[in-house]
């Protein structure tokens, strides 16, 4: 029962910081999300319960490159995968599994056994500087 409450009480205090982030900063201009503004956006997430089939892909939308080294992605319960060197270029996309395996050009995997993701869970996109730039509520 303990966990339990303090499950509740790490997601409520995660997802009001992100909603703090959000409205300090003001909401985007353009309604494509507050990943406009980069030009990256999280444009899903498939696979949702199963560790082996989940992935979250990011896209790159603007018209400059856009270095991800070290931005974190994360789920409301602060498992958090953070970015190795990499560069998203226009136009690209880059994803990532949750599963183990090897990363390519367009494939990072984070290398975890069980599921991150599930249904009406916010998946968060932070860069260096702590600074939310994209966001997804899954489905």
């Amino acid at each position: 029962m303990l966990y339990l409450l303090l499950n509740v009480l790490v997601s409520a205090l995660v997802t009001a910081g992100v909603l703090f982030v959000y409205d300090r900063f003001g909401r985007p201009a353009c309604s494509e999300g507050i990943g406009a503004s980069t030009g990256v956006l999280i444009s899903g997430v498939s696979g949702v319960g199963t560790a082996g089939s989940e992935i979250v892909t990011l896209q790159n939308n603007g018209a400059e490159t856009v270095v991800l080294t070290g931005w974190v992605l994360m789920d409301e319960d602060g498992t958090a995968f953070t970015f190795p060197q990499l560069s998203l270029y226009p136009g690209g996309s880059i994803q990532v599994h949750t599963a183990r395996g090897d990363d390519s050009v367009t494939d990072l995997y984070w290398d975890q056994s069980d599921s991150i993701w599930s249904g009406g869970e916010l998946v968060l996109l932070f860069d260096t500087r702590g600074l939310a730039r994209a966001f997804h509520r899954i489905p």
